[in-house]
């Protein structure tokens, strides 16, 4: 119970300096509708949401950069992004295929590829053995009692540090200390509780999608579990500290040798230079290369990831692409 409050209550650092030393503060968001792809999102607050789909998850190319809700993202903690929940909220996913589960914490939007509906950190997909897979069907079980704790400390200004600990208290079952046999002391009058100054609520405005037909997508309405607090298990079989901070980042997943048909496009440029140049910004999701071809008479220069066996594997690299500000990231069939 010890190591889980002190893993808690350590700072965010997965091995990079992006990530860095410096306590990070709370925030608390909803945020206003937005679309992708065609698709309008609703964010809303619920406690209670129960949902069932495909979850994919990302690593070392978001590694150290700003989430949704403003924290930096570091794959060696138990997090997930989600479409539509409050940021940031607490759910138990659970891998239908193998029966393993993890506790994570919401603090990013997405995913926004077909049926996804949560992505998780690497250490999260590691507890529900998905990495080498790299999608699993899984049910997602909101925890009222610990959303609702994360939500008061972030609003209270409490980072994501703070808001660990109080988790792995949680899990643990501690909630005061034990009573005394001797008599106690005359209370003393506890002191009035800060003034806590509600958090506006951002909107997640994310870059600009082409026109599809308009269709609208909402979060699970509320349905009420009850379920208290588990104990989630690992694919070694132990029963691992609940959102914990881990040290060490994992090198970062490769295409499979000599395959062939699906790439991402990320652009498309009259120069080289400009070419070359969106290149180099988006090494660190893949193998970019620049092609050349002709359309209407000119020439046009092409930075594209690649190549990937299918078009889901491509797919969630455009998706992440897309959710850090590369709007026109797009897969292609050669």
């Amino acid at each position: 119970m010890a190591s889980v409050a002190a893993c808690g209550s350590s700072n965010k650092g997965g091995g990079s300096g992006a990530s860095g030393s410096v306590a990070q503060s709370g925030t608390y968001k909803i945020g206003k509708p937005y679309k992708i792809d065609g698709i309008t999102y609703t964010p809303q607050e619920t406690f209670t949401l129960t949902e069932t789909g495909v979850a994919s998850w990302y690593g070392p190319g978001f590694h150290g950069k700003s989430t949704a809700n403003g924290e930096r993202y570091d794959q060696a903690d138990r997090t997930a992004a989600h479409r539509t929940l409050q940021m940031p909220a607490v759910v138990r996913v659970t891998n239908l295929d193998n029966g393993l589960s993890t506790v994570v914490r919401v603090n990013d939007r997405g995913p926004f590829a077909r049926s996804r509906v949560i992505d998780l950190s690497r250490t999260a997909a590691q507890e529900i053995d998905m990495i080498g897979k790299g999608t699993a069907r899984v049910r997602i079980d909101q925890l009222s009692t610990e959303s609702t704790t994360v939500k008061e400390i972030a609003l209270g200004g409490g980072g994501p540090a703070e808001q660990q600990q109080a988790l792995a208290q949680l899990a643990s079952g501690k909630r005061a200390p034990a009573a005394s046999p001797a008599p106690a002391p005359a209370p003393v009058p506890a002191a009035p509780p800060p003034q806590v100054m509600v958090a506006q609520q951002a909107a997640y405005e994310p870059p600009p999608a082409p026109p599809a037909p308009a269709q609208t997508v909402q979060a699970s309405p509320p349905r009420g579990n009850g379920t208290p607090f588990p104990a989630p298990q690992s694919a070694s079989g132990a029963v691992p500290p609940t959102i914990a901070s881990l040290s060490t980042a994992a090198p970062a997943p490769q295409p499979a040798s000599g395959a062939s048909g699906f790439f991402v496009q990320v652009g498309a440029f009259s120069t080289q230079e400009n070419a070359e140049r969106q290149r180099g910004a988006v090494r660190s999701y893949g193998n970019p290369e620049v092609s050349q071809r002709s359309a209407n008479g000119r020439d046009v220069y092409r930075v594209r990831l690649g190549p990937y066996t299918t078009s889901d594997a491509a797919g969630i690299v455009a998706d992440r692409l897309k959710r850090s500000g590369y709007g026109d990231a797009r897969v292609v069939a050669d």
